[in-house]
């Protein structure tokens, strides 16, 4: 479902519910909420009772799950934004560098067994299995590998930073992934034409290899990724068995079903970290959480002229147009932009921050090429 901006959103009870004596100005001294967003908040109950609705009640559920969400996050101060992401980053990052060491042991170890399954049975099911085994512990390294240097590129080399750097190695690894699977696909269309009807046996040391790795796996991942790891192992299984047992041709239908299918899902790989390094937008809660930050930042910033916010690689750059007073004194603009552009820059996933002052909207859009 798209993204609603919250102003466009009409909760179950619209009317804000200031404290006694309310009014604009005396609402807008609430420095925790001064636009009373914490008012058009549901409650659990409502939701429940929204979701019960026949028509388009689930949507309207979800919508207000979402806005709750994005309220509460709206309402977190910029230091606690960036308290929780140093907490997470520092809780989660022995865990990480853990998982990583044992994945990457684990995958070597997973790979070399599933070669010899290859290998001993002549599969190409199993041949197409063995190279998402082997692809795993070779992804780890190369984005290991990326990842730092993107920690500690040169920044006279790379002025806007390596970020970019981590998406390149995606696109790198996914190509080679898809490449590879061709190669596949070319084999199993040879031995579909020629009818090579040879193995007929069925190689049981190699079964309860891949049979291993296969629950290996599945112990270690979750998601959607448990989904492709059932399919490409669980599915290569039984068309190798089938194709031994039953009819020669299913092996390599299996090995040409499955090298498609990696194909797909490494596809959808690149063109993701494509539009990454392409520059696309930032999601739209995010855009909200910076204007909302920004308008609340200090008393001297007047209006939000604009805001665009958009990937470079994993990371967000941000694009932020504040309006100051006419007569504002240069020293406190510029202190006020800088301040302003250090705390965005302090959030999780903003890479660079560029703030710019102006005292007044009436000119067409800033920093774009008129043609």
């Amino acid at each position: 479902m798209d993204s609603i901006p919250l102003e466009a959103a009409v909760p179950l009870d619209a009317t804000p519910r200031p404290s006694s004596g309310s009014s604009r100005s005396s609402s807008v001294t609430n420095t925790g909420d001064p636009l009373l967003l914490a008012s058009r908040l549901q409650s659990k109950e409502q939701i429940s009772s929204l979701k019960k609705r026949r028509k388009h009640g689930k949507v309207i559920g979800e919508f207000y799950e979402k806005q709750n969400k994005q309220i509460e996050n709206l309402l977190l101060s910029m230091d606690q934004h960036i308290e929780n992401a140093q907490e997470e980053e520092d809780t989660n990052r022995l865990a990480i560098k853990i998982a990583i060491n044992g994945s990457l042991a684990a995958n070597c170890i997973l790979a070399g067994i599933q070669i010899y399954a290859a290998a001993s049975s002549l599969s190409l099911s199993f041949f197409a299995t063995a190279i998402d085994a082997v692809f795993d512990p070779l992804a780890n390294a190369v984005l290991y590998y990326c990842h730092r240097q993107a920690l500690n590129a040169d920044p006279r080399r790379f002025p806007s930073g390596g970020s970019r750097l981590e998406t390149i190695g995606d696109i790198v690894y996914a190509s080679a992934m898809g490449s590879v699977s061709v190669v596949l696909i070319a084999f199993s269309i040879q031995e579909l034409v020629q009818g090579n009807k040879g193995k007929e046996m069925l190689h049981i040391p190699s079964v309860v290899v891949v049979c291993v790795a296969f629950l290996t796996k599945l112990s270690e991942c979750s998601g959607r990724t448990t989904e492709t790891i059932f399919f490409i192992n669980g599915f290569g299984i039984l068309t190798s068995s089938a194709g031994a047992k039953l009819r020669w041709w299913i092996d390599p239908l299996g090995a040409l079903i499955i090298s498609v299918a990696l194909i797909i899902v490494w596809g959808r790989t690149l063109y993701r970290q494509f539009l990454l390094l392409a520059g696309i937008a930032a999601p739209m809660e995010f855009q909200q959480l910076v204007i909302y930050k920004a308008m609340m930042y200090a008393d001297g910033i007047k209006q939000i002229d604009s805001c665009t916010v958009y990937h470079a690689g994993p990371d967000y750059v941000v694009e932020l147009d504040i309006v100051m007073d006419a007569d504002t004194p240069l020293w406190k603009a510029h202190d006020l932009s800088q301040a302003l552009q250090d705390k965005i820059e302090q959030l999780p996933n903003v890479g660079r921050a560029f703030v710019h002052v102006d005292h007044e909207i009436s000119h067409k859009p800033e920093h774009r090429k008129i043609k």
